[in-house]
């Protein structure tokens, strides 16, 4: 298909709902599109084309896709021109398909999260054809290869590493809506990651739902261990982070690679879920309190001065107060550096939706006000801790809430925000910021130096 004549462009907008997966997923959408002639826009009225990239992990997310597809179903009666596209997680879940075929008739494209780099070729058969496009299959097919993306941050990018996910947590409904794994060719990757640097990028965030599951569906010893230390090669980057990592397959030669890297950076996420052993097992998650403790008590004594982050479901159905007791003293034992906590939120079409015993919302509700204390007490200590302290901070750009400021992240993804030279443009250097101030959320410091290293020094672990 010929990439539409300048004159013919056509503007289009994307919404996006979810994790960074499916921001990536826009990000390459978005290149796809301008490469075929048309052309982005951010005014949501001037668009020939609505995109929704929809997330399914959680039922508000999905209620506020289909509350946006509401006010596009006037756009659509006023402008039968106007074409609607729906993609990412929702549509693959079920009810949400139904609802989309049977009672969203201005929905012009209906597909997945394997098929989105079939985008051109969608909107060219509803605009040449004026049909119906509904794919939502494409798990058995190829990986679509290496693919453009229109990066949102000029110093920071996300790659992704691998699709879908094997381990069916009985609370979660990714499995059905992104299909089970696949893995990216190593050299795919490293070629990505190579250009990304060539192009002045200083920080690379792999994605997939499970990285550690990295390579076991490809041929030969591949792993994620080895991925990353094939990557800490590349010249010019500075930062490898990951997102998410399962403490289940979190073994010893990845922590073991990670404190011999230069670039990867210390900061783990390892999603707990809950801290009692019986709502582990039901929620399917392969481990118990005791292996999750003896794995950061490892990653400590290997990497001093790492940070701990996680995610903490409450009122998983069956949980007793003991068990959300267990949960408390796991967090106060471990003392992460921040949590994130939601509460349990039934999603159709796992096992946990149908299990008996559903903690009511009140509870629910009272423990996660209770955690989110513990938790803030725990982050502000931590935080406090560094306070006169010297932390190295890759510079994002101007602060969002005082553009009078700079803003940027530790090695071990604290914020901090920092006063700079006037005349100066931080965005991209290393620097050297001293800790004057220490809150929950954010650190705040002065500018000590700016780094001329081009790559990461692997003497700073704050």
């Amino acid at each position: 298909m010929k990439p539409l004549q300048q004159k013919d462009a056509k503007l289009f907008f994307i919404a996006t709902w979810g994790c960074q997966m499916n921001s990536h997923d826009s990000e390459i959408m978005r290149a796809i599109l301008e490469k075929n002639g048309y052309q982005w826009t951010e005014r949501q009225e001037e668009a020939d084309i609505f995109i929704l990239n929809t997330c399914s992990v959680r039922r508000h997310a999905e209620q506020r896709a289909i509350g946006f597809l509401g006010n596009l179903k006037n756009l659509k009666e006023r402008n039968p021109e106007l074409i609607i596209a729906v993609g990412g997680c929702a549509p693959q879940n079920p009810e949400v398909r139904e609802y989309l075929e049977k009672k969203a008739p201005h929905v012009d494209i209906i597909f997945g999260t394997r098929n989105y780099h079939r985008l051109p070729e969608f909107l060219n058969r509803v605009m040449v054809k004026r049909s119906r496009v509904i794919a939502l299959d494409g798990e058995d097919e190829d990986l679509p290869g290496l693919l453009p993306a229109h990066h949102t941050s000029t110093v920071k990018a996300y790659v992704t590493i691998m699709y879908g996910c094997n381990n069916f947590c009985s609370y979660c409904i990714v499995p059905y809506t992104r299909g089970r794994e696949k893995s990216r060719p190593l050299e795919e990757i490293y070629q990505e990651v190579q250009e990304l640097a060539a192009k002045g990028y200083k920080e690379v965030m792999l994605l997939g739902q499970n990285v550690n599951s990295y390579g076991k569906d490809l041929p030969g010893a591949i792993n994620f261990a080895k991925l990353l230390a094939h990557l800490d090669k590349i010249p010019g980057l500075a930062r490898i982070r990951y997102m998410t990592s399962h403490p289940r397959d979190f073994d010893d030669e990845l922590i073991e690679t990670i404190a011999a890297t230069r670039k990867v950076c210390e900061h783990f996420h390892l999603p707990l879920q809950a801290g009692s052993n019986r709502i582990l097992q039901l929620m399917n998650r392969g481990y118990t309190r005791e292996k999750y403790i003896q794995l950061t008590d490892k990653i400590k004594n290997k990497i001093p001065g790492a940070s701990i982050t996680t995610d903490i479901i409450v009122g998983f159905p069956g949980e007793t107060e003991d068990d959300f007791l267990d949960t408390l003293d796991l967090v106060q034992t471990v003392r992460f550096d921040a949590a994130y906590t939601f509460m349990y939120s039934p999603r159709r079409g796992t096992p946990a939706a149908e299990m008996e015993n559903q903690v009511p919302s009140e509870i629910k509700k009272d423990r996660l006000n209770r955690l989110v204390d513990v938790q803030n007490r725990i982050t502000l200590e931590k935080n406090k801790l560094l306070e006169d302290h010297v932390v190295e901070v890759l510079v994002e750009g101007r602060s969002k809430n005082n553009p009078e400021r700079w803003s940027g992240r530790t090695r071990t993804n604290k914020i901090v925000v920092f006063e700079g030279e006037e005349n100066e443009d931080l965005t991209g250097q290393i620097v050297e910021i001293v800790i004057s101030c220490a809150q929950t959320w954010t650190l705040f410091g002065t500018l000590k130096t700016v780094s001329a290293k081009k790559e990461s020094s692997s003497q700073s672990r704050i």
